[in-house]
């Protein structure tokens, strides 16, 4: 069920956070990963990757993810050896507490060397966060500036979202931008500082058509 931020309400204060991270988001792009790792319960192994762009809050997934499970988190396959991810995934089967390796792309695009490896890698379910929708770009921008300790209005990310590259990227290079932007000028982060920064810096088009609002959210 949404909150009054339209944020869905998650287990284990998975929408708070943790106390260096802003809240989890969840939307259409990361909503089937979410619900898996609600649900280790229903793996078929005991071990899953999780892929999806850089900045789309899937490190702060694997905390709260460890935080609920005691399960191991592995935050990038190439941080430890292909040894060590191989005693791990074997420590999962054996103990029954889950294993979440966190990467860039699925085991299938990874070059490794050990065979016993690659053969186990290719059974492991792989969860996938897509680029963020409509509904959790606006809720991520509002999150970030938040972080910031910035008040925004609500026309804020309803009048950049249309406009901006729909990327986990481009949100925090927006965010970074506007940040700067009202420090050096002195002044609130309202429509016409969003124009004169953004314009300036290529970061939006506003010959976009305006999209639909937000609608339902999934529930996870």
């Amino acid at each position: 069920m949404a909150g009054p931020s339209g944020q869905i309400a998650l287990p284990l204060d998975w929408s708070a956070g943790g106390a260096n991270d802003g809240p989890l988001i969840v939307g259409a792009s990361n909503a089937d990963a979410v619900r898996y790792l609600r649900h280790v319960a229903t793996w078929p192994v005991r071990t899953a990757v999780l892929t999806g762009p850089r900045g789309s809050g899937r490190s702060l997934m694997g905390r709260l993810f460890a935080a609920e499970t005691g399960g191991r988190v592995i935050d990038g396959p190439a941080s430890v050896s292909e040894e060590e991810i191989f005693h791990a995934w074997n420590a999962a089967q054996s103990s029954g507490t889950p294993l979440l390796i966190i990467a860039d792309a699925p085991p299938a695009e990874w070059n490794i060397a050990l065979p016993d490896l690659r053969s186990r890698l290719a059974a492991v379910p792989v969860l996938t966060i897509g680029e963020p929708d409509d509904c959790l770009a606006r809720d991520l921008i509002e999150a970030l500036f938040a972080q910031r300790g910035i008040a925004i209005a609500p026309e804020v990310p309803s009048y950049i979202v249309p406009r901006m590259e729909r990327s986990y990227a481009m949100i925090h290079r927006i965010v970074a931008a506007l940040d700067a932007a009202s420090l050096e000028k002195g002044r609130g982060i309202g429509i016409r500082l969003i124009r004169e920064t953004l314009l300036s810096q290529g970061l939006i088009d506003p010959d976009l058509l305006e999209r639909e609002s937000c609608s339902n959210r999934p529930e996870v």
